[in-house]
């Protein structure tokens, strides 16, 4: 009876936390627009980058409080100078680089559009998995893979014609859909770098110095670039408001439902869980954001599904095979390779 109730919690953690992922884009959005609505000197006290900035401050406070009895003095002793250095290289693509084009595509795209192309980053991190981890993968699971990437490619070429267009190779793409594409290539090398190099660090540690280094960072690079005027309402009491709410739960109640999720359940129920993330999203931006599917979108979407569907069979089918030889901890880490859902929300 335990056995049951702590599978069936595990699931459940996947879903709260899958969901929380889900939403994230629609609920960035629709934070921006509530700063819209109350303007300071005709600015938006919540703009992209004070979300992600402040959002990075209350998501290190809420982490900090969850993970303090953890942290000890000699776990960041034991820390080599090559473990910064890839510290360092993670935090830059997936705590600073990854989510600032994704807010900057949710500038310039559609919500539904970011959902989709984020969708990228799982058969990225399946192919970096293969050629970097020597990780083994059926024929299904490639070809979900393939069709997956189509999928994403159909949602980029077949959008009409917008503003923010850039020429390549024949086709006009969007700048806010390349944008939403770079962060999944930056999240997928920043999944496959921590992989490779960070498995000795601890899940707390790992997660508190990412994000207080990815603060840093990008704080260090807006006003390099944009000046220190960028950050003139950083300490709107709206923004810091909604930042408590939105770092606490988007950030730090996902990621902790997620990562206790992985601990009590199955590869095949990871990659199923996974599969719901798009779906959540494209709920969510209806719901929240009363934003409809375009032609481009549905024909993208579904055949992004079709690859998800092949993904879990060659999943289920790669377990199987497993299972007869390989201890179930052992397994799931082997084929775990579709765990990131992209967009986390910082």
């Amino acid at each position: 009876m335990l056995s049951w109730f702590n599978q069936i919690s595990g699931r459940f953690y996947l879903l709260v936390g899958v969901t929380i992922f889900g939403v994230a884009n629609a609920v960035t959005r629709k934070l921006t627009e509530i700063g819209a609505q109350n303007l300071i000197d005709g600015r938006n006290p919540i703009s992209f980058c004070n979300v992600l900035f402040v959002g990075n401050l209350c998501a290190l406070a809420a982490l900090l409080g969850v993970y303090y009895p953890q942290l000890k003095k000699t776990a960041f002793k034991n820390l080599s100078s090559r473990n910064w250095c890839y510290l360092f290289l993670v935090a830059l693509l997936s705590g600073a680089l990854a989510p600032a084009l994704f807010f900057g595509a949710l500038e310039r795209t559609a919500v539904n559009n970011v959902i989709l192309i984020s969708r990228i980053e799982p058969p990225l991190v399946l192919g970096l998995s293969v050629i970097f981890l020597g990780a083994r993968v059926n024929r299904w699971v490639v070809g979900g893979a393939i069709v997956s990437t189509l999928g994403v490619i159909l949602t980029v070429v077949l959008q009409p014609p917008q503003g923010d267009m850039v020429q390549m190779s024949g086709f006009q793409l969007g700048i806010g859909e390349l944008m939403a594409a770079g962060g999944a290539v930056s999240s997928a090398i920043a999944n496959i770098i921590s992989k490779v190099s960070l498995q000795n660090i601890s899940l707390s540690l790992f997660n508190v110095v990412k994000t207080a280094l990815g603060t840093v960072i990008f704080f260090v690079i807006a006003l390099f670039l944009y000046g220190k005027e960028h950050f003139m309402d950083v300490s709107s009491p709206l923004l810091w408001k909604w930042m408590i709410v939105y770092g606490s739960i988007i950030v730090v109640v996902g990621q902790l439902c997620w990562f206790t999720g992985l601990k009590r359940t199955s590869a095949s129920e990871v990659s199923l869980a996974n599969a719901f993330n798009p779906i959540a999203g494209v709920l969510a931006a209806f719901l929240i954001l009363g934003e409809t599917p375009t032609t481009a979108q549905y024909l993208g979407g579904l055949v992004i599904l079709i690859g998800i569907i092949l993904n879990q069979m060659g999943i289920v089918q790669q377990n199987k095979i497993l299972s007869k030889t390989i201890p179930e901890q052992k397994m799931f880490k082997k084929t775990n390779i579709d765990s990131s859902i992209g967009f986390k929300g910082l």
